[in-house]
Parts: C-alpha cells; sequence; structure tokens
C-alpha cells in the first residue's frame, strides 16, 4: 500500500516543471483600499419613523383628534384630505395609482402617502420643516404651535 501510494504520489515531485501545488502568491505591497459604509435605514426613514412614534406610537388603529369633526388616523395620523391630497399629486404626476381612506390604516400605506406628499412639497426641505408642515400644513414651520412637535420628533430622532 505505501509503495503503490508513493508511486502514485511521486510524478507530483519529481521531474514535473509545471508543479500542480499551487504557487505562492506575491502580496501587493500597495493593496485597494475599500471603503466600508454601516448599513442603516437612509435618513428619511428615520423622519417617517419618529413621526410615526410622535403621532401614534406605531398604531395602525390609533384615532386622534376625537374633538374635531373629523378625526385623524392611521400611524401618521391624517384626515381624508390627506389621501385626497396623495391622490391629486399622483394624477398631476401622471399616476393611475389611487389610494382609499381605508388605507389610512395600513402602515405601508400610509408611509406611502407621507412620502408621496413629501417629494410633492418638500423634496429639499430639512426634517424640521418637514415635520412642522406636517402638524401644522403648509405654514406650519412658521407657526409657533408646532414648535413642541418638532421637538419630540426631534428627541425621537436623537433617541
Amino acid at each position: 500500500m505505501k509503495k503503490s501510494l508513493f508511486l502514485f504520489l511521486m510524478p507530483l515531485f519529481i521531474g514535473n516543471k509545471t508543479s500542480p501545488l499551487p504557487q505562492p502568491t506575491k502580496i501587493d505591497p500597495n493593496p485597494i483600499k475599500v471603503k466600508t459604509v454601516e448599513l442603516e435605514p437612509k435618513p428619511i426613514h428615520k423622519l417617517v419613523n419618529a413621526l410615526i412614534y410622535v403621532e401614534s406610537k406605531g398604531n395602525v388603529f390609533a384615532i386622534g383628534d376625537r374633538h374635531l369633526k373629523v378625526s385623524s388616523v392611521g400611524v401618521l395620523q391624517f384626515r381624508p384630505i390627506m389621501v385626497q391630497k396623495a391622490n391629486r399629486i399622483l394624477r398631476i404626476q401622471g399616476s393611475n395609482k389611487r389610494f382609499t381612506l381605508k388605507d389610512r390604516f395600513n402602515r405601508k400605506k400610509s408611509i406611502e402617502i407621507f412620502m408621496i406628499w413629501k417629494n410633492y412639497h418638500h423634496p429639499n426641505s430639512n426634517f424640521e420643516t418637514i415635520a412642522r408642515n406636517w402638524n401644522g400644513g403648509p405654514k406650519g414651520y412658521k407657526s409657533s404651535k408646532t414648535v413642541n412637535y418638532w421637538n419630540k420628533v426631534k428627541s425621537k430622532l436623537n433617541g
């Protein structure tokens, strides 16, 4: 057995100019540096999550402003007018997609409606302007009534 194994392996070491054994590789003294990037949510998703927490603590069935004629509902607490605004924006953009009032109780669709509103009205706005307008309407960023809301959102963003 030993003889046959030796005879089998012998051609690998004797008289073979091209050895099948792997040759040591040279190490490049100047290796390419690869930048690593942390995989974390995009910044706008951080804002959306903070808004959801402040508005409803994530409860898709939350109903707020019961004292008003029209209550706000869902994770982002919006009224029917926001669904209408999103549908109007979609129509302007030439999309056939439309939302219903029932979609306010769906987290994914609520976020989608928010993003349609945000991208149309605030494509380059900072988080404070977006949050304060979400809370106080088109001129919410100017209203002192939205400062407390922004502080809650900012606290969640930084926490």
